[in-house]
């Protein structure tokens, strides 16, 4: 069963959590460590602006009534659910771990994991092409607001100030909009050199989590999350994306949107991007807390991609199964007349 294989990011993940746990940066180390965290941090989010296409989303941007209703799942639904499932406390897990949980539900969408899912489906790939590059690039502005507006109404981050919005301003978006507007010049050498910046990607949020968890297990991490720690966490991951895609597909069909526009919903108003929120999280966040609530973030990014790989195969496969029922029925529709 190859939906229920391990994410190879998330495999990275644990194998860096584990280096972190063993061998934390101490000393210099820190300050080495931070300076290439905040470099990494850079190079990732201009790499980002310099592969989003505008003549991609100018293509998918036409389907203004899915985009709204994929922002609204986005920043509106999740956050709203983030805040309903702290005040609940449905769970046996600590204040800080219900912190991370407020902190995923207010990020923004994945962009490759949503496209491709959308595409394995079969659904409307321009729109989620649209939908989600919009949603990363609104996330830098919104993402930070809302940490302030919900997260400080429950005490939960220190500052949440207008500096830190600067900070994200500084480190994410003036990287970003420079490498959209360096596209003239190495769009070319982005298309041919995709696969390097995949791995470039990846490297940047390793050394994040690396530098976040060291952080952390300094601070003793590890004392105060079990193992049954890890299963509520995977618990609340799931039962808040089910709730998301009951949502997102309920009201797809309420609204009467096509089955390619449908899946389009589904994926890309469900998914929380690590790439954009662990790099957030260390800017936003006091060093000694970002290990412990990027944690729900990280086992929420796996949990997602089991499910959602899940439903584009049984999509897939509806889909698949309807147009050989639909061979069929044109095939006897001109046997017919022949007898």
């Amino acid at each position: 069963m190859g939906i229920f294989r391990i994410d190879p990011l998330m495999l990275k993940l644990i194998i860096t959590v584990l280096l972190a746990s063993f061998l934390p940066a101490r000393g210099h180390f820190v300050d080495v460590f931070e300076w290439l965290t905040t470099a990494a941090i850079a190079l990732l989010f201009f790499m980002h602006g310099a592969k989003l296409s505008r003549e991609k989303i100018i293509a998918g941007g036409g389907h203004w009534r899915l985009h709204l209703w994929v922002m609204f799942s986005t920043f509106v639904l999740f956050p709203a659910l983030g805040v309903l499932f702290v005040w609940w406390h449905p769970l046996q897990l600590s204040q800080e771990i219900y912190t991370g949980f407020m902190y995923l539900s207010i990020l923004p969408a994945t962009v490759q994991s949503s496209i491709a899912l959308t595409s394995l489906a079969g659904g409307n790939v321009a729109a989620a092409v649209c939908s989600a590059s919009a949603s990363s690039l609104l996330g830098v502005f919104i993402s930070p607001l809302l940490v302030s507006l919900l997260m400080n109404v429950h005490g939960d981050v220190p500052g949440g100030s207008l500096e830190q919005i600067g900070k994200i301003m500084l480190q994410l978006l003036v990287p970003f909009v420079v490498g959209h507007l360096s596209r003239r010049w190495i769009a070319s050498w982005v298309e041919r050199n995709r696969g390097l910046i995949g791995k470039t990607d990846q490297a940047s949020i390793l050394l994040v989590v690396y530098s976040a968890f060291s952080e952390a297990v300094v601070n003793g991490i590890w004392h105060r999350v079990g193992v049954m720690t890890l299963v509520w966490i995977v618990v609340g991951s799931l039962g808040l994306l089910f709730v998301v895609l009951a949502i997102n597909l309920t009201a797809a069909r309420l609204f009467g949107f096509n089955r390619a526009d449908e899946i389009t919903i589904l994926f890309c108003g469900s998914k929380k991007s690590l790439a954009n929120g662990v790099p957030m999280a260390n800017i936003l966040f006091p060093s000694a807390a970002v290990g412990i609530i990027v944690l729900p973030l990280m086992i929420f990014h796996q949990v997602q991609l089991m499910v959602c790989s899940m439903l584009a195969q049984r999509y897939r496969k509806a889909a698949e199964k309807q147009l050989v029922q639909q061979k069929e029925t044109d095939s006897q529709a001109m046997a017919g007349p022949q007898k």
